[in-house]
């Protein structure tokens, strides 16, 4: 059982619980019934509620004691006796039930509406007589004072059925094109037909003629609302001999004094569905007005919304328990929902122990019931680390995602991000602290985030003086969030923004500082008047001047940076590999019969080794060339010279080639004596 509180009113959703998944076996089933105390105390008020795949229509019989619902697939009926709170008979059909109709007080008479054009009729024993009528039918009613059985479709025939006669009497012929919903009211039986273009037409059974004619779509296009479709009547009921309720295509509940023409009260749903049921709640003058995916309930009398029930999967029909606070509504879902509003009215009888429980869960603060099972992505198991778990019983897989025990989740998200909620706690707080910022006088105009990109804008604003139309991203509400959110800040170390750091920054230094002092000055408007001195040719061959040098310069900026991050990838790249060699611990190798004198005289002792042996030991000069595994080898056989050395060599090669030898005297170069 769930319990909702919206506008102040309890609702108890009794058909709502810990669902147990279908892919589970009966034995864990069974396991799980003893151990989990919250599944033990599930209220199932009626036995096998449910269909198997969806239910179209519930009412109860007239004597209060059995509920009647039908459903697919296969098309079926099912009875409930509330007695005994258990499913009492089910019948399966040949094509789906529109709706139906229960004769007689209990379940011994009943007649369906087929959507193959078929009537079926019912007895206790099953199926007693079949018949076909020539449209297809929408919508049903009996009159017990002439025992006809009235039936509207696509057609403008109303077809009357005598089941006293058992035959088919003269049909009455309506002026629309097709008749959505009809009703007959209890006190005086007068008969209404809703139509498809949005008039509801009254017809006397006694005198059997037209005797009135109300049309609804008039007044719904006067309410000054663009209305998507045409307002055609979808739901019709009678309160007491002179209060109707008309439901229309477009969402809009007309409650009419069927002596005016004018709707008293007109309540819009808001969200453009059908109106598919309108019920009256006579104990409190309230209204339940039901579409596919809301329940309202309303006061007759000035449209003030009383309470309401979401939709988590579309409404079909709705049907309320005469005199008391239970109602039940078949929806695209197997269960069928069943709520208790005791605000509206007690329990039913065969349901009193509702009012005893209720009252505890007033007394006691009753937690919602959620499932224990946590669908997750594989995105989302890599993000927690449970990725090793595929594949075991910890994992059902399901879709695209799997399955898990939401406790196994929440322990390992709490170990993932231990300090989330803190985080998460601390950013509300400054968003809360800005919001309130924001009243007071704003002196710098310049948003905190991406400052650069703004001041770039702002600049380009100024340049394009001629282009009025262009769009200022500043003031567009759908790029407010660059300048505010600190997630889209731009990262000025990555790789790419720094290729395309040259295109974008335009603005030098001095220029900046300009702009920020016009920012920061109250009268900045950017410039649109043309500029003095110069006629338009000029202006153009000067413009394209300098685009011509700016795409030089910024292709060369472009290269030069593209070489810059090259160099600074090899560099980290040789950083790493340096880092890892010199983390691995160099060996030295100690022959039999020698004794250790330190790394030093272990190192001379290397030093004198032959060539090959060096090389072996010099691990250190081996390095990593790129991430394929080339490997690079640098050692040195003499010992390097000074290079003072070199160049006084050099310099005497010179001198001896450059010099000429005089006759007679010693050569200064040669070592021979003359």
């Amino acid at each position: 059982m769930q319990v909702s509180d919206p506008n102040n009113v309890k609702i108890y959703n009794l058909s709502a619980g810990k669902s147990l998944p279908e892919w589970l076996s009966e034995r864990k089933r069974r396991a799980l019934l003893k151990k989990d105390v919250d599944i033990r105390r599930r209220i199932e008020l009626i036995q096998d509620f449910d269909m198997p795949g969806l239910s179209t229509t519930v009412k109860v019989s007239k004597d209060g004691q059995y509920v009647l619902a039908t459903g697919i697939y296969k098309p079926r009926i099912k009875c409930f006796d509330v007695n005994n709170l258990s499913l009492k008979f089910e019948r399966c059909f040949d094509s789906e039930a529109v709706t139906f109709e229960i004769l007689s007080d209990d379940y011994s008479k009943l007649v369906f509406l087929q959507c193959d054009r078929y009537i079926e009729f019912h007895a206790a024993h099953g199926r007693y007589y079949r018949l076909r009528i020539p449209k297809f039918g929408r919508d049903m009613r009996y009159h017990y004072p002439s025992c006809d059985l009235f039936v509207v479709g696509a057609s403008s025939d109303i077809y009357r059925l005598n089941l006293e006669r058992g035959q088919f009497m003269t049909p009455y012929t309506s002026t629309a094109s097709a008749i959505n919903k009809c009703a007959i009211n209890p006190v005086h039986n007068l008969l209404v037909c809703g139509t498809q273009e949005g008039r509801v037409e009254a017809w006397d059974p006694r005198s059997k003629g037209l005797v009135g004619t109300l049309d609804c779509a008039f007044n719904c296009v006067t309410e000054n609302k663009e209305l998507e479709g045409f307002p055609s009547v979808s739901a019709l009921a009678f309160d007491g001999a002179l209060t109707m309720g008309v439901g229309t295509a477009t969402g809009q509940v007309l409650l009419y004094d069927i002596r005016s023409n004018k709707p008293f009260c007109i309540k819009d749903h808001m969200y453009g569905l059908p109106i598919k049921d309108v019920e009256f709640h006579h104990q409190q003058d309230l209204i339940f007005s039901m579409d596919s995916s809301v329940l309202k309930i309303w006061d007759k009398n000035n449209g003030k919304l009383f309470t309401s029930i979401e939709a988590s999967t579309e409404f079909n029909n709705l049907c309320v328990v005469p005199k008391t606070g239970l109602f039940f509504i078949a929806n695209e879902n197997t269960k069928i929902q069943t709520y208790y509003i005791p605000s509206l009215g007690p329990a039913p009888r065969w349901a009193s122990f509702l009012d005893s429980l209720t009252e505890e869960l007033e007394e006691s603060n009753s937690e919602n019931i959620y499932d224990d099972y946590k669908f997750v992505t594989k995105q989302e198991l890599e993000n927690l680390g449970l990725d090793h778990l595929i594949g075991t019983n910890l994992l059902r897989a399901y879709m695209h995602g799997y399955f898990m025990d939401v406790r196994l989740y929440k322990k390992a998200k709490s170990v993932a991000n231990p300090f989330e909620f803190e985080e998460y706690r601390k950013k509300k707080i400054r968003e809360t602290i800005e919001k309130e910022r924001v009243n007071r006088v704003q002196v710098n105009k310049l948003p905190k985030v991406n400052k650069d990109l703004a001041l770039k804008l702002m600049n380009d604003q100024v340049k394009d003086k001629k282009k009025k139309e262009n769009a200022n991203l500043l003031e567009d509400t759908r790029f407010k969030a660059l300048f505010e959110n600190p997630d889209f800040e731009v990262d000025k170390n990555a790789d790419e923004f720094r290729l395309l750091n040259p295109v974008l920054s335009r603005l030098d230094k001095s220029k900046k500082k300009e702009m920020l002092k016009k920012i920061q000055s109250e009268d900045f408007e950017p410039i649109d008047e043309e500029l003095e001195g110069k006629n338009s040719s000029e202006e153009s061959s000067d413009d394209y001047e300098e685009e011509s040098s700016e795409d030089e310069t910024l292709t060369k900026e472009i290269k030069q940076q593209h070489r810059i991050i090259n160099r600074e990838h090899r560099l980290k790249q040789r950083q790493e590999d340096y880092e890892e060699m010199k983390a691995q611990p160099q060996m030295f190798e100690l022959r039999q019969g020698e004794e250790y004198k330190g790394i030093h005289s272990l190192r001379k002792k290397i030093n004198k080794a032959p060539l090959e042996e060096r090389v072996k030991s010099e691990t250190s000069s081996v390095r990593l060339l790129g991430s394929v595994g080339s490997r690079e080898m640098t050692f040195s056989t003499h010992k390097k010279r000074k290079v003072s050395d070199l160049k006084n060599k050099k310099h005497m090669q010179e001198r001896k080639r450059l010099s000429r030898p005089v006759p007679g005297r010693r050569n200064p170069f040669s070592r021979k004596k003359l």
